[in-house]
C-alpha cells in the first residue's frame, strides 16, 4: 500500500471516529453515575439537526455547537426526569428516547435536505502543519477534532484524579453509601446525565456539520449503538473509548478503499462492516462475565431514590 494512501487512511479514520469519541465519552460518564441511557441514537440524530439548522441560519459553528448540544442534553432531561424522578425502567425509557429522537429529528429536518453547508475548515498550524506526514496526520484536523482530544483529557483527569470525579464513580459503586454521606445522589446523575446527553448532541453536530456537511434522515446510521457498545468494549475506561473510537472508525473507513484495492466483495457487505465487527466484539466481551463485574459500576441500570431505602 502507497504511503500517501496510508496517511489518507489514517487521517480519515480520525475524522470517521470522533463522532464516537464524543457520544461514547458522554456515555461513559453516565454510566459511571451508574445510569444506563440506550437513547444515545436519538439524542445524536436530534443534536445533529438542531446544529445543522442553526448552521444554515446563523452561519457560526459556535451557535451550531451550542444549539445541538442543547438539544441533546434537553433530550438526556426528558430520560432523567422518566428514570431518576419517576423512577421509570431505564432500558425501555433509553429506546423510547431513541425512537422519539429519530422522528423528531426527521420530522425536523423535512426543510432542510436539499441544503449543503460549507463545511468546518482545517486549522493549519505555521510549520506543525508542514512536516511531512507527522504533519498532515496529527495537525491537520478541524477544531472539533481537536476539541474532542481535549474532552479526552478532561474526563480523564476528572474521573481519576477529582474529588467530583471519585463521588461520581461512588455514586455509580454505592449510591446508598454515597447517600449516607450527605451526597444529592439524584442531582449528581442528573449532572452526569444531562453532560452525556450533550456530548452526544455535539458528536451529532460533528457529523451533520463537519463530517458530511448536509442533513439526511437517519444519517447518524447506528452510531450511537456502536458508541454504546464501545463503553463496554473499553472497560469503562477513557483511554480505551479513544482507541475503540478511531478503530471503528478505521473498520467505517475501510469500506471505502477495499474495493478500490481490487478486493471483490459486495457493497452491501462492506457497509456491514462495522456493525459485524460490533456484533463480535460484544460476543466476545461477554463471554468474559468476570471482567465485566470487575469493571462496570455495580448499581449500573438499577432504579435507586433515596426515599425507598
Amino acid at each position: 500500500m502507497d504511503g500517501d494512501i496510508l496517511i489518507q487512511i489514517l487521517v480519515a479514520s480520525i475524522a470517521a471516529g470522533t463522532p464516537f469519541v464524543y457520544a461514547a465519552l458522554g456515555e461513559l460518564v453516565t454510566e459511571k453515575s451508574g445510569v444506563l441511557n440506550l437513547g444515545v441514537e436519538g439524542m445524536m440524530l436530534v443534536g445533529a439537526i438542531s446544529g445543522f439548522i442553526a448552521m444554515a441560519k446563523s452561519g457560526s459553528l459556535l451557535v451550531a455547537v451550542l444549539c445541538g448540544m442543547t438539544a441533546g442534553a434537553l433530550m438526556a432531561l426528558i430520560f432523567a426526569v422518566l428514570t431518576l424522578t419517576l423512577m421509570a425502567n431505564q432500558v425501555a425509557s433509553g429506546l423510547a428516547l431513541t425512537i422519539f429522537g429519530v422522528g423528531l429529528s426527521a420530522f425536523l429536518g423535512l426543510k432542510y435536505t436539499s441544503i449543503a453547508l460549507p463545511g468546518v475548515p482545517e486549522l493549519h498550524i505555521p510549520f506543525l502543519s508542514d512536516i511531512p506526514v507527522a504533519g498532515q496526520l496529527l495537525f491537520s484536523h478541524d477544531i472539533l477534532i481537536y476539541s474532542s482530544l481535549v474532552l479526552f483529557g478532561f474526563i480523564s483527569w476528572f474521573l481519576y484524579k477529582s474529588k467530583a470525579g471519585l463521588i461520581l464513580r461512588g455514586i455509580g459503586e454505592a449510591p446508598k453509601s454515597a447517600h449516607a454521606l450527605g451526597y444529592n445522589v439524584i442531582g449528581i446523575r442528573y449532572l452526569a446525565v444531562l453532560f452525556g446527553g450533550a456530548m452526544a448532541g455535539l458528536g451529532g453536530v460533528y457529523l451533520s456539520v463537519a463530517y458530511t456537511p448536509m442533513w439526511v434522515e437517519g444519517m447518524v446510521a447506528g452510531r450511537g449503538w456502536v458508541a454504546l457498545a464501545l463503553v463496554v468494549f473499553a472497560s469503562w475506561r477513557p483511554l480505551r473509548v479513544m482507541a475503540g473510537a478511531y478503530l471503528f472508525g478505521g473498520i467505517t473507513i475501510a469500506q471505502f478503499h477495499i474495493q478500490g484495492f481490487g478486493i471483490e466483495i459486495p457493497s452491501q457487505l462492506l457497509s456491514m462492516l462495522p456493525y459485524i465487527a460490533t456484533i463480535i466484539v460484544l460476543v466476545l466481551i461477554s463471554r468474559d462475565q468476570k471482567s465485566i463485574r470487575l469493571n462496570s459500576p455495580a448499581s449500573l441500570g438499577l432504579t435507586y431514590h433515596p426515599n425507598n431505602q
